[in-house]
């Protein structure tokens, strides 16, 4: 059965774990669920080389709740602990005008980007300013609209400004509709955009950038042949497939981009008050 999903978590079974796959839990606001991968044995089958794969689960994305600054600073210290030392490079990937595909570039378009501070500030200036870490910012849109492949312009960005890492955050597919918009994924092994929807463009990886590459992401859509398969054993050939997504995917592309830019924020920028990280959009 082709089964269509970004997550991790979906393509291991819990009860019967392969070797070299090992699965913690742990959680306070978020149901947390990490995956260490300690080899590339499973790159071939399922498309997860080795790393780390931290599933973070809620009831759903799209609106704020009490607990809401809480799974925000759990996201950044879970961030903050794939993370090096120096300056980052934010990147949003996807179509900031097709919703289901909008939560990288607007999440980039909500992060403190920092980076000129170091030639405009004077030593007059505050020190906090001087505190700030440097934060850079791109969105660049997607191959259909500019004629370059992502990985080829973040490469020349990287080559140029030379980050410590990447951060790059895109929407993603899932295979169970429990988990749509109600699940954040973070991965220090890269990410191919657009693998969970067979549209998959060249990878981001330390292996093509030359620097670390956190990905990060929320599932907003679905394979409907995967939902008709989770119902019956089998469906004809010749049913017709399409990727469904969320009725109130407006809202969870607004508010899921929010969350993973205050969360971004606050583990990247460390002297901000969770107001600030969130006031900043």
């Amino acid at each position: 059965m082709n089964i269509r999903t970004d997550l991790a978590m979906e393509q291991f079974n819990e009860d019967n774990l392969p070797e070299g796959v090992k699965k913690f839990r742990r959680g306070n606001a978020f149901s947390i669920t990490e995956i260490v991968i300690e080899n590339d044995n499973h790159r071939a089958s399922l498309g997860k080389g080795k790393g780390r794969y931290i599933t973070l689960e809620s009831d759903n994305l799209s609106r704020y709740c009490a607990n809401y600054e809480t799974m925000t600073r759990e996201l950044a210290e879970e961030l903050k602990s794939m993370l090096p030392e120096g300056e980052i490079l934010v990147a949003g990937l996807g179509n900031r005008d097709i919703t289901p595909d909008a939560i990288g570039p607007w999440t980039a378009e909500k992060v403190l980007a920092t980076r000129h501070f170091k030639e405009e500030l004077s030593e007059n200036d505050d020190d906090f300013l001087r505190s700030l870490r440097s934060v850079s910012c791109l969105a660049g849109g997607v191959l259909g609209q500019t004629g370059v492949e992502t990985a080829e312009l973040i490469k020349a960005v990287c080559r140029e400004i030379k980050p410590s890492a990447v951060v790059a955050v895109d929407a993603l597919a899932c295979s169970d509709t429990n988990r749509l918009g109600r699940t954040i994924q973070i991965s220090d092994s890269g990410i191919s955009p657009g693998s969970g929807v067979a549209n998959s463009r060249k990878e981001l990886s330390a292996a093509t950038l030359g620097v670390p590459v956190i990905a990060v992401g929320i599932p907003t859509v679905v394979d409907m042949h995967t939902i008709l398969r989770s119902l019956w054993e089998s469906i004809p050939d010749n049913t017709p497939n399409m990727m469904v997504t969320p009725r109130d995917i407006d809202r969870l592309a607004e508010r899921g981009s929010e969350l993973i830019a205050c969360g971004i924020n606050l583990a990247l920028q460390p002297a901000l008050s969770f107001e600030d990280a969130r006031g900043i959009y």
